[in-house]
């Protein structure tokens, strides 16, 4: 007589008691990944045993029974499938196992290794490496590659005896490749950069706002400062502290067309912000404040959703730090990332600001255009 196949080793929910082995033949049937690792599904007519989500025709329901781990159903007499690999580890473990070996080799390498080279190694098509690789990370493989001459060159800037020297130590190829990209990435000049920000000039402007008072601060790129305060010395000081090394100079004059619309952004933020920044910052923190002003007015994401946007699901402490290192009060909205269970915690300007923010965004703007009243 045939042994009988046994049912499926998932736990009943409480929504489907009875329903675990319809379960994960539904994932069968669907060859869905996200099973992966949870059983394996054993096919009679071919002892053959293969992950949910194998790419193989889909066999028929009654030929199939489900096992806990691979070795159940190797001591079942079944063998393994070799087309999923089912006693390899997850594909997407495998993919993550991969892209961190490859970031391991562009950190440790001289110049950036080529994309065939990277995919090569982790036994992808280039193609493939590059979506898996971006999928994870966040970025491209040349993005991270150029993050990384990017962070070299920063730490060895203040120490290289010339500017060209650091940029050859960092990877760079050729001094125009270094001089395209390397403004972007230090938020200025290399020059400036290696003597440790000395001669920026930095003008800035405080006025009142519906929040108290806003210091609007700019460099030649762009507003590198919007910080908010209970008094109008309390931003100044902030920002020396954040450039202690700048030519920071008052101009109450020539900025107060900009401090207007800044304190107008406040008062009704569900709009935008047409001037332009200088944002600054590492590539990871750049890429958490990108995401945070991918989150629309009114409406509030948890750190660990952030993490997850940005490809470092792990990550969630590091985006927090990222929010709080955010020297763009409302135009880099961190006032809208909250704690898991929705409470609003961890705002450098205060959690009434915080709480006051996120009202105005959920707020209509009046037909005069002047928005709700300040709080």
């Amino acid at each position: 007589m045939t042994t009988p196949l046994p049912t499926c080793p998932l736990p009943a929910t409480r929504d489907a008691p009875d329903a675990t082995e319809d379960a994960c033949w539904a994932a069968v049937a669907a060859r869905d990944p996200v099973a992966d690792g949870r059983f394996v599904y054993a096919v009679r007519t071919t002892g053959v045993y293969c992950r949910p989500g194998c790419g193989a025709r889909t066999p028929r329901r009654a030929n199939v029974g489900f096992y806990g781990t691979p070795t159940a159903a190797r001591a079942a007499g079944f063998r393994p499938c070799l087309r999923c690999r089912p006693d390899a580890p997850p594909l997407a473990a495998r993919h993550a196992a991969a892209v961190a070996s490859a970031c391991r080799r562009i950190e440790a390498a001289a110049e950036p290794p080529a994309l065939a080279a990277l995919a090569r190694a982790a036994s992808l098509s280039p193609f493939h490496f590059h979506r898996v690789f971006k999928g994870i990370t966040g970025v491209t493989p040349k993005a991270y590659a150029a993050a990384v001459r990017a962070g070299r060159l920063a730490a060895s800037l203040p120490e290289a005896g010339t500017v060209t020297e650091a940029a050859y130590a960092a990877g760079y190829g050729t001094a125009g490749r270094f001089y395209a990209a390397a403004g972007p990435r230090l938020g200025m000049a290399p020059g400036v950069f290696r003597k440790g920000g000395a001669g920026v000039a930095i003008r800035f402007s405080v006025a009142t706002c519906a929040l108290g008072f806003v210091l609007v601060a700019a460099t030649e790129r762009g507003l590198c400062a919007i910080l908010l305060g209970d008094d109008p010395e309390g931003p100044v000081r902030d920002l020396h502290a954040r450039f202690p090394r700048a030519a920071i100079t008052r101009d109450e004059a020539g900025f107060a067309a900009h401090v207007a619309e800044v304190a107008a952004f406040v008062a009704a933020p569900q709009g935008g912000l047409a001037l332009p920044l200088d944002i600054g910052g590492t590539a990871f923190q750049q890429r958490v404040w990108e995401a945070l002003r991918a989150i629309p007015a009114g409406e509030t994401a948890t750190y660990t959703d952030i993490a997850r946007e940005i490809g470092r699901p792990a990550a969630v402490r590091a985006v927090a730090l990222a929010c709080a290192a955010n020297a763009h009060a409302v135009a880099i909205p961190c006032h809208r990332v909250v704690r898991a269970d929705g409470a609003l915690s961890g705002y450098r300007w205060g959690v009434a600001r915080k709480a006051a923010l996120l009202a105005r965004e959920r707020t209509p703007v009046a037909e005069d255009g002047e928005g709700p009243d300040p709080a």
